[in-house]
C-alpha cells in the first residue's frame, strides 16, 4: 500500500511539474507568435521606409537633370508689337487691319511662352519654341471653346533691336488669316 500511495503521489507530482511546463510552454509559444508578429512589423516599415528613400533620391536626382528652359538672351524680354492684316478669307479679320501690343518672351520652368499684353491686359500665352535661329510660337483654343482658333507664329528674321515674322490664324478650320509681325526692343 505504501507503494501504491508513493507511486500516486509521484505520478501526481509529475502531472503537476508537466501542467506547469505545458503552462511554461504555451507561454513561450505566445511570447514567439507576438515576436514574430513585431519582427514582421517591423520588416514592413523598413521596407516601406527604404521604398521612401528610394523615392526622395530619385526626385533630387531628376530635380538636377530638368533644364530650365529659357529665351536666348537676344529675344528675352519685352518688345512692342505690330501685327498688320495681309490677306483673309475670315470675317473677323480686314486686310489692313493693325494691332499694337506689347510681346514679353518669358518661360514658366517648363516651357517657352510669349505673352502678348494690351493696355496692361493680358490678351493671349502662346508656348513657343527655338529653333536653328527661329522662335516659333503657337496658340490653341481648348475644345470646349465656342470657335476651334489655331494661331501659329514663325519669327524668322531676328536682330537685336528688331524681329519680324508671320502669324496665321485659321478658325474652324473653314477660314485663314496672314499677318505681318514686327517687333521692336522695348526702352522701359
Amino acid at each position: 500500500m505504501l507503494k501504491n500511495t508513493f507511486f500516486v503521489l509521484l505520478t501526481a507530482g509529475l502531472l503537476f511539474i508537466s501542467c506547469d511546463d505545458k503552462q511554461k510552454e504555451n507561454n513561450l509559444t505566445e511570447r514567439e507568435q507576438q515576436l514574430l508578429e513585431k519582427e514582421k512589423t517591423f520588416a514592413q516599415k523598413e521596407s516601406e521606409y527604404q521604398a521612401l528613400l528610394k523615392m526622395r533620391d530619385s526626385i533630387f536626382a531628376k530635380k538636377d537633370s530638368v533644364t530650365v528652359m529659357k529665351w536666348p538672351a537676344s529675344i528675352a524680354g519685352s518688345w512692342t508689337g505690330k501685327v498688320i492684316c495681309t490677306e483673309s478669307n475670315c470675317n473677323d479679320y480686314v486686310v489692313g487691319d493693325q494691332r499694337t501690343d506689347t510681346w514679353e518672351f518669358d518661360s514658366d520652368s517648363t516651357q517657352l511662352i510669349t505673352k502678348i499684353i494690351n493696355n496692361n491686359n493680358l490678351v493671349r500665352i502662346y508656348s513657343g519654341k527655338f529653333e536653328n535661329n527661329e522662335a516659333r510660337l503657337n496658340f490653341k483654343t481648348d475644345s470646349t471653346a465656342k470657335k476651334q482658333v489655331e494661331m501659329n507664329i514663325l519669327l524668322n528674321d531676328i536682330s537685336p533691336n528688331k524681329i519680324r515674322g508671320t502669324r496665321s490664324i485659321a478658325v474652324d478650320n473653314s477660314c485663314m488669316a496672314r499677318f505681318s509681325v514686327e517687333l521692336v526692343r522695348s526702352t522701359k
